[in-house]
């Protein structure tokens, strides 16, 4: 297979474990990194081995460019990929697509013969895919409902500048939510209504780690979010975000329960973990091999399976589609939290298929 041109915008903290994973697929070709500042391309250029550091309209010139990896900041990422789209590139973003369902929509017109995919792709480790294999089987019977827990004392703890994670378009529901929501999409389908609440524990932070501590920032957002979601398989269940847990939590992150059994599952924010299953007549949990698959930090696994797709002319996984059901489904739990009201999701989308190393021979253990 011929390799497939990328190039990188967006330099930042993320943009770090993507570049070193470019380098483990054999048909992915890095061209060239940009950023809105030079001197953060030509210091990736330089750690990362890219052939060259451009500026966003250069790179996007570029013909050998065929699909964008857009690593920028959350509220830039439908400004960059409608960008990327008008130059006739693929776009693989960081999530959320966007955060809105009006910069999604435009994202959705403008992608016309051109292929979108966005993060998370951590649902295409062997963790996941592990999961997916035993309900596809039936193991635990028919889905009924579920847990999906993230509960942390939030960020400013291990990020050097956690300031725009509080910011609109962001905190505990849009920074980690896609990880959770794209997970079980993945195992249950699409969902049908949400129903939430939100609350705000502080209205500043401070930071406490790196060259800004003692710095303090507002809080702009609810960093407290509590969501019922109801699936058109009939799985019901309650999803939790926070950065408002100052003393640990013994929950699982997620859980789910059929009618035959309960799964207990990994972090969705991580490739791999512990899958447990307990049947109806156990008195314990017992781990489940893993399917031999991805384990590690890959993140850009998903631009891997998008490039593949690209060359072979199939659809790819982390795709346009459900990115757009991610983003309806966080809107969804907004309007919620606001109104009090049940929220109907606008559209939906169809579980991606299973991902094994099979299918993707250019892997580089």
């Amino acid at each position: 297979m011929k390799p497939v041109g990328v190039g990188l915008i967006g330099c930042g903290k993320i943009s770090g474990i993507y570049s070193e994973n470019l380098r483990r697929f054999s048909h992915l070709e890095p061209v060239g990194c940009a950023a809105l500042r030079p001197e953060s391309a030509e210091a990736h250029r330089d750690t990362y081995g890219y052939p060259a550091a451009y500026t966003v309209d250069e790179l996007l010139a570029r013909p050998e460019v065929e699909i964008v990896l857009n690593l920028t900041n959350p509220a830039a990422h439908a400004e960059v990929t409608l960008k990327a789209l008008t130059a006739g590139k693929w776009v693989y973003s960081e999530k959320p697509l966007g955060t809105t369902r009006e910069q999604t929509a435009k994202i959705l017109q403008a992608a016309t013969g051109l292929g979108v995919g966005c993060a998370p792709d951590t649902f295409l480790g062997a963790g996941y895919q592990t999961a997916r294999k035993l309900l596809d089987e039936g193991g635990i019977g028919r889905p009924t409902s579920f847990t999906a827990h993230m509960l942390s004392s939030g960020p400013e703890g291990w990020h050097p500048n956690p300031a725009y994670l509080y910011r609109e378009g962001a905190g505990p529901l849009w920074d980690m939510g896609p990880y959770y929501l794209t997970a079980l999409i993945h195992l249950l389908g699409p969902v049908k209504r949400v129903a939430a609440m939100a609350s705000k524990a502080f209205d500043r932070r401070e930071i406490t780690t790196g060259t800004l501590v003692g710095k303090s920032f507002p809080v702009e957002v609810p960093t407290h979010h509590v969501g019922l979601l109801e699936f058109y398989s009939g799985a019901i269940g309650a999803l939790t975000m926070s950065f408002d847990v100052s003393g640990g939590t013994s929950h699982p992150c997620m859980e789910i329960h059929g009618t035959k059994g309960t799964l207990i599952l990994p972090d969705p924010n991580f490739f791999d973990g512990p899958v447990m299953l307990r049947g109806p007549q156990q008195n314990t949990f017992s781990e489940i091999p893993l399917v031999p698959g991805f384990t590690g930090n890959l993140r850009g696994l998903g631009l891997a399976d998008m490039a593949a797709a690209l060359r072979l002319g199939r659809k790819h996984r982390s795709g346009l589609e459900l990115a757009l059901h991610v983003v309806d489904i966080l809107e969804a739990l907004v309007e919620s939290a606001h109104t009090r009201n049940f929220i109907e999701t606008a559209g939906s989308c169809e579980r991606p298929e299973p991902l094994t190393r099979d299918d993707m021979p250019y892997f580089r253990a």
